[in-house]
């Protein structure tokens, strides 16, 4: 993952054998709906510059092409201009001369809706999508897959920054363009997409080699301190698959029932056998966010066991406290939510001992709203009455002052779906720049 640093002894390794091409993950919706929702990207920028700074300069000089995934974690507009951002600057300091391709990924609503009326938007799971959801969303992207990448590199590209796209596509493009096999070229970049994650120590921040042959490819870490086994790589083949079996594409399906993991080496894996299915029917996956509120917490701990014991009452009583004190707001304007970390009042019943850690959140339509709402619930919980209460101080400790903090607004998820397309190309704006010393030229 691009900002999450890795050791530049394994990336002068990985050098020295004269790569082919260079990929780096930059995104995923693991973190969550915020950061698409609000444009900003969760890597640091420091980070993320550090990254490219020793890899980008080198690889340009060298003429190797480097591509990168989902930029600035989300692969919106915004945060493929932050990217950018920082590339200029990579650029200016390194007087570096390179063509370069960004691959836009985002979507109207228009273009949403009319699929929607087609029929062409299909669930992943139990989100509902609707017109009022599409219509809501602020910001919708596409996963694109390997099609816009093999099209920037045939424009000559040298750098490829691309909006949201499938972590595979990162390496499977430049191997499938080459004119290796799908099955083998996807398989390999499944697993390569989590860096050194298929390795004995296991790290998502270290560099991978992959090579592919026309029956099999290889995969050997870096960093000497690390290998690649044969349980390690058939369990990452398995990595957010729902079928161990079975990799899904958006342009078909990798068969891997018959797949073969030889240990070729001390330190590499060999892997055959895994076959590409083309699908009659193409996906690309859509994602997309809308406001929900702004958030508030405040985080405290009890000690109390009795307290512990009667939380689920305390919980109610709050509600209660904060419906009659809020009486000219609507119920649905708001949430309140309480997270507990510890011993729960089952464990104190059997004699456990221990304590327990809350997160009182509140989500409100305003700012303002989602504040007050928490300071409610903070001070009514902090001395809620209950039967048998000893103290008659809090009830809760608070290890920060101020104790309730403003986290912002709050994205949801409006769109996490497939769109039946008829191109692959569909969802993919490819625009072209070119450094001249260091300064865009165009």
């Amino acid at each position: 993952m691009l900002g999450y640093g890795y050791s530049e002894e394994a990336l002068n390794n990985a050098f020295l054998q004269n790569p082919d091409v260079i990929g780096v993950d930059a995104g995923s919706t693991d973190p969550g709906p915020h950061y698409l929702g609000s444009g900003h990207s969760f890597t640091d920028s420091e980070a993320v510059k550090r990254d490219l700074t020793l890899s980008l300069p080198v690889a340009v000089r060298k003429k190797i092409p480097f591509i990168i995934g989902s930029a600035g974690g989300s692969g919106a507009k915004p945060h493929v201009t932050w990217l950018c951002k920082i590339i200029d600057q990579i650029a200016l300091e390194n007087m570096l001369n390179f063509k370069i391709a960004i691959i836009y990924a985002d979507v109207s609503t228009e273009y949403v809706l009319d699929k929607y009326s087609q029929g062409k938007i299909l669930p992943m799971g139990r989100l509902e999508a609707t017109q009022e959801s599409i219509q809501n969303s602020n910001r919708i992207v596409a996963q694109n897959s390997i099609e816009p990448v093999i099209e920037a590199l045939d424009g000559g590209a040298d750098v490829v920054v691309c909006g949201r796209l499938c972590d595979t596509a990162i390496y499977a493009a430049p191997a499938i363009r080459a004119g290796y096999d799908p099955g083998l070229a996807f398989h390999m970049a499944k697993i390569m997409e989590c860096g050194s994650m298929c390795c004995d120590p296991a790290s998502a921040s270290d560099v991978m080699m992959g090579e592919i042959e026309d029956q099999y490819f290889t995969l050997t870490p870096m960093n000497p301190i690390r290998r690649c086994t044969i349980p390690r790589v058939a369990a990452h083949t398995m990595y957010e698959q729902a079928n161990p079996y079975l990799i899904y594409e958006p342009n078909g399906m990798i068969d891997l029932e018959n797949c073969h993991y030889d240990q070729i080496s001390p330190r590499s894996v060999c892997v055959q056998g895994s076959v590409f299915k083309p699908t009659p029917q193409k996906t690309i996956k859509l994602e997309g966010t809308q406001l929900a509120g702004y958030r508030t917490i405040a985080i405290a701990g009890i000690n109390d066991h009795n307290t512990i014991l009667h939380l689920d009452e305390i919980l109610t009583g709050v509600k209660q406290f904060l419906s009659e004190n809020l009486n000219d707001i609507p119920s649905s304007d708001y949430i309140i939510k309480l997270r507990s970390f510890g011993v729960t009042a089952n464990d104190i019943s059997c004699g456990c001992e221990g304590n327990l850690g809350i997160v009182l959140e509140s989500i409100g339509k305003t700012e303002e709203m989602s504040a007050t709402v928490c300071a409610l619930a903070r001070s009514s919980m902090l001395h809620y009455d209950y039967q048998g209460r000893k103290s008659t101080s809090g009830n809760l400790a608070f290890p920060f002052s101020p104790s309730d903090f403003k986290l912002g607004p709050v994205f949801v998820f409006s769109l996490y779906h497939l769109c039946e397309v008829d191109n692959l190309m569909e969802c993919a704006n490819i625009v072209y720049g070119e450094y001249k010393n260091g300064k865009k030229t165009n």
